[in-house]
Order: structure tokens, then C-alpha cells, then sequence
């Protein structure tokens, strides 16, 4: 990183050591295409600013849908859904990747998988400091933390369109 960032929330992108706790769960059949626990818990540490304790589960398509359709009133499953309870501490959140949603787009998108499972673990992680893109301004601040924090991986910008890169990412 070239420079230090500082947001509304006051995350110092450069001096990001929270502590914290991750559970992952994988809901699939087949979890032979996600990432790794240790691969969730480096990119949830270049996202955390504050303790957390942390559940991330995958679910499959049917799961996914039911989740959105009870808590957000959508009747589709979408890349991911965040949780959290921001009245404790440390911060208590789950974030919910629907696998299939993610496949698909990382193939439309022209995207690497493991780089869109980065790209929508660290969105998610964001969601859960109360981050938000309800508007273009909150949107144009969480894009620019996601490109900041998916540069540390050597991960391209999401937000543009691209062939098909491949990066190593495996542990």
C-alpha cells in the first residue's frame, strides 16, 4: 500500500491487527472449489479493524435463498448476506457465501474464483464494521477499501472488467 487510508469508521488500513475467532462451515456437497480456512482467515485479518468473533458459512443454493428470502425479503440466493450484532464485543457476525451464486458470477464476471471468494469474504467482513453501500457515496468508500485491501493479495480491482487472470492463491 502506498498510502495510509483513513475512512469515516476510522480504519487504518496499514495498522489492521484485530484479534479474532473464525468458524467455517461448509454447507455444500462439493467444497472441493472453496477456499480454505487459512485462505478466509488471511483475508478476514486484512479486513478486521476491531475483535470479532466470526462464523463464515458456505451454503449451497437452496440455503442461500431461504436466508435471503427470511432476512432481506428477496426470494433468490445472492453472493453474500451479513450478520451482525453491534452492540457486543467483540463483534459478533456471521457472513453466509453462497457457493453456486459465486461460481457463476466469478465465471460471467471473467473473474478467478478464489479471487471473487476474497473480493465478497472481505465485502462481507466490511458489512460487518457497518460498512454500507446504500449510497454512492458508501459505495464509492467500500469499493475503495476493497480494491485497497484485495491489493495486499495481488488481486486485481473487482470493480473493472477482465479477462480471466489466475493468481496464486493457494496456502
Amino acid at each position: 500500500m502506498n498510502s495510509m487510508i483513513k475512512t469515516m469508521h476510522g480504519l487504518d488500513l496499514l495498522t489492521m491487527n484485530a484479534s479474532f475467532k473464525l468458524a467455517v462451515q461448509y454447507a455444500v456437497n462439493d467444497s472441493k472449489n472453496c477456499p480454505t480456512r487459512s485462505q478466509f482467515r488471511r483475508w478476514v485479518k486484512a479486513a478486521l479493524s476491531q475483535s470479532a468473533e466470526i462464523v463464515i458459512r458456505i451454503v449451497d443454493e437452496m440455503e442461500g435463498q431461504q436466508l435471503n428470502r427470511q432476512f432481506r425479503g428477496k426470494d433468490y440466493a445472492t453472493n453474500v448476506l451479513t450478520f451482525a450484532d453491534h452492540d457486543i464485543q467483540p463483534l459478533l457476525g456471521d457472513i453466509v457465501l453462497c457457493a453456486p451464486v459465486i461460481q457463476q458470477e466469478a465465471q460471467q464476471q471473467h473473474k478467478q474464483l478464489q479471487a471473487h471468494y476474497a473480493h465478497m469474504t472481505i465485502h462481507g467482513i466490511l458489512h460487518l464494521q457497518g460498512y454500507d453501500h446504500l449510497d454512492d457515496s458508501e459505495a464509492a468508500e467500500m469499493e475503495q477499501l476493497e480494491i485497497q485491501i484485495l491489493s495486499q493479495f495481488g488481486l486485481p480491482n473487482p470493480y473493472v472488467t477482465h479477462e480471466m487472470n489466475t493468481f496464486d492463491l493457494v496456502d
